[in-house]
Parts: C-alpha cells; sequence; structure tokens
C-alpha cells in the first residue's frame, strides 16, 4: 500500500490559527510517502529517506508493543514509538496480528519546515485507519492547519470553530502569481516551542483576530498586486506590535525594494516576497540559494 500527503506553506493567520482565527494556507508539489508492506512476523522494520534517496532514519520494533530493538538513531526512534504507542490506543487493531515493512520517502529537505511531521503523522493515520488530527493532538500537538493541507489539493482557508477542524477549499490562482516567490532564510525554527509563548503571552485581542481574519479572506479575494502586497504588510504590522519583535524585513531586509510575509513562526522557515527577477537576484546575493518561483512549489 502507498499512501501520500502534501507539506505546506501558511500565508496567513501564524499563530492566530490556533485560536479560531481564519488562516490561508498553500498545500504544496512536495510531499511525504509512505509505503507498507505486511509481513508475517511481529516485527515493524521502518526506513527513512530523503529527497536525494539517501537513507537517514531506520529502525526495528515489536509490533506488540512497538519496544525499540535495534535502531540508527534512539531518540527518533522513541518518539516514533510514541507515535504508534497512540496510534494503538486509537486502533486496538493496528498491528496487532502482523508486522510491516515501511519505507518512507521525503521530496524536500527536511530542514524546510514544509511538513515533515504533519505529513508523517497524515500518512500514518490514513495506513491505520485513525482520525489524523486526534493523532496530532496526542503527538505533535498544532492548529491542524497542515493536516488539512496534507490531502487538499485546492488552497485552503482554515479555522477552529470549538476546537473543530473547518475546511474551506478556494481557488487561489492570481493573475500576478509570477511576483511572488518563496525564499527559505537557510535555519529551521522550532514552530511548537513559539507557539507556546505566543499562548502564554495572551496579548493578542478580539479586533487584532478579527482583522487577521478579513485580511485572510480580502488576500484570497486580491487581484492585484499592490492589494495583496498592501494586506501581507498590514498582516506583517498586526504580528508584529503582538510578539513584540522586528518584522522580518526589517530585521534583515529593510532596502528591499518589495513586500515580505514571514510563514509560520517567526525566525526561520520560509518567506514570501514579492517583485521581479532583480527582487529574487537580492536574496541570491546575500546568500538565500534556496528560491522558489509560486509555479515551482504551490499546486
Amino acid at each position: 500500500m502507498n499512501y501520500y500527503s502534501h507539506g505546506k506553506l501558511l500565508i496567513t493567520g501564524e499563530y492566530f490559527v490556533k485560536i479560531g482565527v481564519k488562516a490561508f494556507a498553500l498545500p504544496s508539489k512536495f510531499g511525504q510517502s509512505l509505503f507498507y508492506t505486511p509481513q508475517k512476523e511481529k516485527f515493524l522494520i521502518w526506513e527513512s529517506y530523503d529527497e536525494k534517496n539517501n537513507i537517514w532514519f531506520k529502525t526495528k520494533m515489536c509490533c506488540e508493543n512497538f519496544d525499540i530493538i535495534s535502531s540508527i538513531n534512539e531518540n527518533l526512534s522513541k518518539n516514533l514509538s510514541k507515535i504508534l504507542k497512540i496510534v494503538r490506543e486509537l486502533n486496538p487493531k493496528f498491528l496487532l496480528l502482523e508486522g510491516a515493512k515501511v519505507r518512507t520517502r521525503l521530496e524536500f529537505n527536511i530542514n524546510w519546515g514544509l511538513g515533515s511531521s504533519s505529513t508523517l503523522i497524515s500518512n500514518i493515520a490514513e495506513w491505520a485507519n485513525v482520525n489524523p488530527y486526534k493523532l496530532l493532538e496526542k503527538t505533535f500537538g498544532g492548529s491542524g492547519y497542515d493536516i488539512a493541507c496534507a490531502k487538499s489539493n485546492k488552497p485552503i482557508i482554515y479555522s477552529l470553530e470549538k476546537s473543530t477542524p473547518k475546511i474551506v477549499k478556494c481557488d487561489f490562482d492570481p493573475s500576478f502569481k509570477d511576483s511572488l516567490f518563496f525564499v527559505y532564510l537557510n535555519k529551521k525554527q522550532n514552530t511548537m516551542r513559539e507557539l507556546k509563548k505566543f499562548m502564554k503571552s495572551k496579548k493578542f485581542t478580539e479586533d487584532s483576530c478579527k482583522q487577521i481574519s478579513t485580511i485572510t479572506k480580502e488576500i484570497v479575494r486580491a487581484n492585484k498586486l499592490e492589494d495583496f502586497e498592501r494586506l501581507i504588510n498590514e498582516h506583517e504590522e498586526i504580528t508584529k506590535r503582538i510578539l513584540g519583535k522586528k518584522t522580518i524585513k526589517d530585521e534583515l531586509f529593510s532596502d528591499f525594494n518589495g513586500s515580505i510575509k514571514s510563514l509560520g513562526a517567526w525566525g526561520g522557515d520560509f518567506i514570501l516576497a514579492t517583485g521581479n527577477q532583480k527582487n529574487k537576484n537580492y536574496f541570491y546575493q546575500r546568500g538565500f540559494k534556496t528560491i522558489f518561483n509560486y509555479s515551482e512549489i504551490i499546486i
């Protein structure tokens, strides 16, 4: 059996999505596969491969209780064992009468923050026939927008209504998409840690939440680049005030002639930038070599 999930980029609603704000997210062309073969022996043999098809993780477990028999990375094996034990709680029949050989493969660099964890949870949940949102909640946590993206072939507006995911697929194919590109900042941000800080601070207000939801709806409808840029600039200013941090443009790219939007937790992973080839060269010349055009990375 073969399972596949898309990665994601969160365009609006970072931090806020956890408290019910409408967020706009884009499924990526890059994702993760999980290949499963049943075995008579009650062992789980797990191998993970990177985007260059090099093995980067391997472990063997007992299917009875998912105890680790052997591993090339103890911490990763412990995390996987924890996930599988929770799966067994959600589905008591999971791998109860047989073993399995599993092979996963990422299509993107694990440091990019495109969803190596969410695509894994999505694939495991589909394989084990359990609710992916419940599995996410009991493992990595988060809002679940990335789980929604994993199985979507269209951009989505995502929100939590009384802790229940609400997903609206939308058509977003702007005439100015050739002026949108994504730049990797050469470092990965710990999203869960930053989200916990945000939730503890409680600096967000009802008005700011309404503003972000409004921006989300307007961005999806934007048909001019200048309108799109105005909206992402507004979003950055609102988030800046609440986080008490400089925007990434103020901090690193103050002389950039275009708009910049942080994606996900501020300080790492990808940013969205606007402009032409000259604008792309601006980042390349400053050492940011991983740059994707909109159509290269987004479904």
